[in-house]
Order: C-alpha cells, then sequence, then structure tokens
C-alpha cells in the first residue's frame, strides 16, 4: 500500500468512526473530537482519555485506551482496519473500549 492510499483509507475510516461516536457521544455523555488528522475522545466520570490516531511511517491506526496501546493493520479481505491478534475491526474496538470506561454496552 503506498502512503497516499494508506492516508485516504485512514481518513475514511476515521470519518466513518467520528460519524458513529456523534450519536452514541450524546446518548452516553462522553465527547469527540477530530482535530489535526487525530480522534479524541474525552470522559468526565470517570475522566479518561482516548485518541485514535494514523501512524503513516508503519501504515497503522494506534489507538491510545485505557492504558494500552492498539495497533490496527490494513486488512484488504475485510476492507477494514483490524488488530492482528483478535481480528477485531476498529470500529469493534472502539465500541468495546468506550463500553468499558463507561461499563455498558455502546453499539456503534
Amino acid at each position: 500500500m503506498t502512503d497516499q492510499e494508506f492516508s485516504q483509507k485512514a481518513d475514511q475510516a476515521l470519518a466513518a468512526l467520528d460519524q458513529a461516536l456523534n450519536s452514541a457521544a450524546d446518548e452516553h455523555g462522553f465527547e469527540i473530537d477530530m482535530h489535526s488528522g487525530a480522534l479524541t475522545i474525552e470522559f468526565e466520570d470517570p475522566p479518561a482519555r482516548f485518541v485514535v490516531s494514523p501512524n503513516s511511517p508503519v501504515k497503522q491506526i494506534w489507538v491510545s485506551a485505557l492504558n494500552k496501546s492498539f495497533k490496527l493493520d490494513w486488512d484488504a479481505a475485510q476492507s477494514t482496519f483490524v488488530l492482528r491478534d483478535t481480528r477485531q475491526t476498529l470500529t469493534d474496538l472502539i465500541s468495546s473500549v468506550v463500553g468499558q470506561q463507561l461499563g455498558e454496552s455502546i453499539d456503534l
């Protein structure tokens, strides 16, 4: 994958995630912000900040959440970014970690 292809796929993935989180943010009381190509999710109670950002040199999307770092690779067969070990998609991962932070399930 070229740098340009990665950038396009990462931008599309983050835009789709931003859109999916917008509905959930109002319902569950957290804030989201897209700035300089990175998506930030902030919680008030308990306080926490998750960051989803592309890492162009290694062509991965990195997620910092729940005091962990998750690194997702592009999967051409699924046409999405996935965790190598679990095969969890970016949307499924974010749904899971946000749900853990909130103490309730959310569906994105």
